[in-house]
């Protein structure tokens, strides 16, 4: 009976401890899914492949891409279909890291040169979040509308833990840049970010979308690092937190901007998630928003060179 006895408590102890620290699905980064996507002959033709997190796989590359073995993420890797023309977008990258692998976000400018005349060049930044993406991308306005932008989730982590590495691009300002306006430059350093949010949504009668934010952690990573930072945990702060030494201006409730959040909604449409109020901590969420990018500021802000490295992503309890 003692050892009946010891066993037992060994195994709530164990059960405890795993409690306190839970990885997201595939959120160690070693499987891939692997996309051949074939571009259209007036931009060139070539076949580009990209990745998406998953059951190691393959998807056919000329159809729109759907979240695969319960995997949570989607990322910024896309197919574009505009006006009859295919072109796909990498600016996340499966990279090795010791005996697996882990993912890189990249920000770069993409050309396009369609029958070797005109040039389009635009600024992509690499984004990976818990969600959908709604391929395939059809316009190049409003690039956000296509993100179905977190899970439904009820628990309360306390922090969010991952390993974590930066490359900063040098430069003091960011630019913004479209490829159908002018290069606008814009004021302060580029730096990845990460955006984790606690929300209760609802719909109303006509498909809008809001929400009460209960729980945040967003946070810029302004300085460099040499290696890899392994375990780094991030506090999830509960309720109202604008009077928090923690706070700052772009920790606000996102009501509009370039960095507009989207969900599709009941009737099948994307549409904003309109953030109307501070939660408390004592409100139960109803979604989780996660995401990882290597630029802050929105659609076509930031600086080329700004990459981030992530792996291991884990809730703790």
């Amino acid at each position: 009976m003692k050892h009946i006895f010891f066993s037992l408590i060994c195994f709530a102890f164990t059960s405890s401890l795993n409690a306190q620290n839970v990885q997201l699905k595939y959120s160690n980064f070693d499987s891939w899914i692997t996309r051949d996507i074939k571009e259209s002959k007036i931009i060139g033709g070539a076949t580009k492949t990209i990745y998406e997190i998953g059951p190691t796989g393959t998807w056919n590359g000329s159809v729109p891409y759907v979240n695969q073995g319960g995997s949570p993420w989607a990322n910024s890797n896309i197919m574009a279909k505009v006006a009859g023309v295919t072109k796909s977008n990498i600016s996340v990258f499966r990279e090795k890291r010791g005996t697996g692998y882990c993912a890189r976000m990249t920000t770069h400018v993409v050309g396009v040169k369609v029958l070797g005349l005109v040039n389009v060049h635009v600024l992509a930044a690499g984004s990976i979040y818990l969600g959908n993406m709604m391929e395939p991308i059809t316009s190049s306005s409003n690039p956000m509308r296509y993100l179905d932008y977190g899970i439904p989730f009820t628990a309360k982590p306390s922090a969010l833990q991952f390993d974590y590495k930066v490359k900063l691009s040098g430069k003091s300002n960011r630019i913004r840049q479209t490829g159908f306006s002018p290069v606008k430059t814009i004021a302060g350093m580029d730096m990845p970010v990460i955006i984790c949010l606690l929300q209760n949504r609802w719909e109303d009668s006509e498909g809008n979308i809001y929400a009460k934010r209960i729980g945040t952690a967003i946070y810029r990573f302004s300085k460099e690092t040499s290696d890899w930072v392994n375990g780094a945990q991030f506090k999830i702060h509960y309720g109202d937190i604008t009077g928090d030494s923690y706070y700052r201006d772009y920790m606000n409730l996102f009501q509009g901007g370039d960095d507009q959040k989207y969900a599709l909604n009941k009737r099948g449409k994307m549409v904003p998630v309109r953030e109307v109020e501070w939660g408390s901590a004592s409100d139960t969420p109803t979604h989780l928003c996660l995401q990882f990018a290597s630029s802050h500021g929105g659609a076509y802000i930031g600086a080329v060179g700004t990459s981030f490295w992530i792996d291991n992503v884990k809730l703790i309890y």
